[in-house]
């Protein structure tokens, strides 16, 4: 796929599929902004602009951060909101500050991001947003209630937000994978088949689609990738 120039800013890039969105835009000719509230690893590209200790969650701290890339960047194409984390707690015995920190991780980080970025992306010929939700938040199982419920919110943001910008040029979709193939997944499955799940690459390249010029006239979807699970 060619993003040869594009310039994409990526949330939750240091984690296993943030990096892997990340390294698939460089190999695509991206210029990117790499930001998350951990470090970002650094790598050598002249195209990489790092951006750590950023905590999206705070809309103040989302529009500084973007108004940097912008300075940094000349401006903005395509943003791709992976900030994320998961917790499993039944609701019985569980912690309202479970389903707080689901919804400002897994939502809020994607509202401001999207609020700050919108500028930016507006004033691009071919606007981009791509959401990470989830396939479990269509049925919730036991245990999965506030991260569910989170990325429903992911969901209904990307269908809401694809309403309001089909006019004018930028298009809003969500992937919704199953169990992605991680180091942390693994340790925390050790038993389950991973060669069934879906890796992170693997959700690159369907990201990589939806930010290319081909992908125009898609907007508003909810693309399930879930591997063979």
């Amino acid at each position: 796929m060619n993003l040869q120039g594009k310039k994409i800013a990526v949330t939750g890039a240091a984690g296993s599929l943030g990096a892997a969105i990340v390294h698939a835009a460089l190999d695509a000719g991206a210029v990117v902004a790499a930001v998350d509230h951990a470090p970002v690893a650094a790598v050598d590209s002249k195209n990489l602009h790092e951006f750590g200790g950023v905590d999206l969650a705070s809309d103040e701290a989302a529009q500084k951060a973007f108004a940097t890339i912008d300075e940094k960047l000349g401006g903005l194409d395509a943003l791709v909101n992976v900030a994320g984390t998961f917790r499993w707690e039944k609701v019985e015995h569980g912690r309202l500050a479970t389903w707080d920190l689901l919804f400002n991780v897994n939502l809020r980080t994607a509202v401001a991001s999207s609020m700050a970025a919108l500028p930016l992306l507006a004033q691009s010929k071919a606007g981009r947003i791509v959401n990470i939700g989830a396939a479990g938040a269509t049925k919730a199982a036991a245990g999965m209630g506030a991260y569910a419920a989170s990325k429903a919110g992911v969901a209904k943001l990307t269908e809401a937000l694809a309403e309001e910008l089909k006019d004018r040029g930028v298009t809003v979709n969500a992937i919704l994978p199953t169990t992605i193939d991680t180091p942390v997944n693994r340790k925390d499955m050790p038993d389950a088949d991973h060669s069934r799940w879906v890796k992170p690459e693997q959700i690159a390249a369907v990201i990589l689609f939806l930010l290319s010029d081909e992908a125009q006239a898609v907007t508003g979807a909810l693309i399930p990738v879930a591997g063979r699970t």
